[in-house]
């Protein structure tokens, strides 16, 4: 069993959060859960980007959504997808959203692990790479980074 941590936080640090990765072994589904803050009601793009450097504001070193496959964006259930396409967190009236993320592409053990990327997410609602926007094949289309934090190996 493969266990990381993501925490996350905004570069106004309104926006905050925690996350944890596990995976059972190489061939499993990894799941993602934990709870972010400080976020607008409605839908918010979750992605795995490519790095984890933090060293610039609003997550401008981190890099596109994680893609080691060259595929385009899409939904997680989308054959046609990147990895680090996580889809949507739906965050209630009080500004929080529960995560609970399983997914069979995003990896803990192997070649193509998360360890050391970033986890981000978005100011708008990723539209799966189904919204005809230049960037829907790229993010989503999903706007600006609200917060970030770099996968790591946990205790």
């Amino acid at each position: 069993m493969a266990k990381a941590v993501c925490t996350l936080y905004g570069d106004d640090a309104a926006v905050y959060g925690s996350l944890v990765i596990t995976q059972a072994h190489e061939d499993a589904a990894s799941v993602i859960t934990g709870e972010l803050k400080g976020l607008a009601a409605g839908k918010h793009a979750l992605h795995v980007n490519v790095f984890g450097d933090v060293s610039k504001p609003a997550g401008a070193a981190l890099g596109g959504v994680f893609n080691p496959f060259g595929k385009n964006h899409g939904a997680p259930e989308d054959e046609e997808r990147r990895v680090g396409s996580l889809g949507n967190v739906e965050v209630g009236e009080d500004g929080s959203a529960k995560v609970h993320v399983e997914d069979k592409l995003v990896k803990l053990i192997g070649p193509h692990s998360i360890i050391g990327r970033s986890i981000v997410v978005h100011e708008g609602e990723d539209d799966l790479g189904k919204g005809g926007h230049e960037l829907s094949l790229q993010n989503g289309n999903a706007g600006a980074i609200k917060a970030y934090g770099v996968v790591g190996i946990s205790s």
